[in-house]
């Protein structure tokens, strides 16, 4: 592909795409707001370092400033930002997308809706990913989940197979094994059941996946988080779809069954080495003392439940206990896992 791509949003998992595709010899722009990490990028490329290698590569790295004189017009443009950096990142690089180029959401969340009013129907093609990675130090990405490792989902929103379809699932291909959907919103709500039993409520009780899972209180709210999620989704069209390279049959039967195949899944994917060093993006951010997604991940089925007049009291716990960690009045911390249950006893 001889094309301008740009990875907008060079953190954790934009870096590792970067990187791959950098590596795979694409002409690729990283773009960040981190001026340390870009700085470090400028001078020493990208150092990934992955369960059982590692990956040193050079990359083009840009400060968000930079873009106005870099001359760079993008056919492909990664959007890999948090949600509540959407809608602003898509006005900044709304100009510098071709006519005919395209923009890709490779973040949790349900953004879709919003950069397509921003960048326009024609011009968006849905993903939904399962890529663990971390970013500290800058120039350097803890990569939980390898390319053999990591799953992508893409689709076109009319669905169908189309000429672009087929050229992101090549570019995507050196970063994940790839599935092309034609339910690509069904395939981003069923990610955002596994995210709303695992992002906000592990990362707020400061637990790996692996630990957390062995907690039978915690196994009990994530069934329930996932429960009400689903509800709210089918109440909303959305039709569960099979995600992270599972099969079909995988989602048939019981809710209990799917449940338990999304939570146990990520798992298996991590690995034994990943699974105990791996931290979920909401607990990254709570040790950056950043602002995390929780509003966007379960405090949107919170507000989608509202629409529909469907109660989602765990939902609704994990977004005030983060809420509370993000005010700084707690901790993340297995002991939150008592204040949960403590709002839902009140509900």
């Amino acid at each position: 592909m001889d094309k301008q791509i740009a990875v907008l949003s060079s953190g954790a998992i934009g870096s590792s795409i970067g990187a791959d595709l950098s590596h795979a010899g694409y002409n690729v722009c990283l773009v960040d707001q981190w001026v340390a990490h870009v700085e470090a990028m400028k001078a020493n490329g990208l150092h990934v370092k992955m369960p059982d290698s590692e990956l040193k590569t050079k990359v083009q790295a840009y400060h968000l400033c930079e873009l106005s004189s870099a001359k760079k017009m993008f056919d492909v443009v990664l959007l890999a930002a948090k949600s509540h950096d959407t809608r602003w990142l898509c006005e900044f690089i709304k100009p510098y997308l071709k006519d005919d180029g395209y923009i890709v959401g490779a973040q949790n969340g349900m953004n879709n809706a919003d950069i397509i009013d921003i960048i326009g129907q024609p011009r968006v093609m849905g993903c939904v990913l399962e890529l663990s990675a971390e970013v500290f130090t800058p120039g350097v990405v803890q990569r939980n989940t390898d390319p053999a490792h990591t799953w992508m989902g893409i689709g076109e929103f009319g669905g169908g197979v189309t000429p672009r379809l087929t050229e992101l699932e090549r570019l995507l291909k050196h970063s994940a094994k790839i599935s092309i959907t034609d339910n690509i919103e069904g395939a981003k709500w069923t990610k955002l059941v596994n995210s709303s039993m695992i992002l906000a409520p592990f990362g707020a009780f400061g637990l790996q996946s692996w630990q957390a899972v062995e907690v039978p209180e915690v196994v009990k709210l994530c069934a329930q988080l996932a429960s009400e999620t689903m509800r709210v989704g089918a109440a909303h069209g959305y039709e569960l779809e099979a995600i992270f390279g599972l099969s079909p049959e995988e989602f048939l039967g019981p809710e209990e069954k799917v449940i338990d195949k999304l939570l146990y899944t990520i798992l298996g994917h991590l690995g034994k080495k990943g699974s105990r060093t791996a931290r979920g993006v909401v607990l990254q951010d709570l040790l950056k003392d950043r602002r995390t997604e929780t509003n966007y991940l379960n405090g949107h089925i919170a507000r989608k439940g509202r629409e529909k007049n469907i109660p989602t009291p765990a939902n609704d716990a994990i977004v005030e206990l983060v809420r509370r960690l993000e005010r700084g009045e707690l901790k993340p911390d297995k002991s939150n896992v008592d204040i949960v249950l403590k709002i839902l006893d009140t509900r």
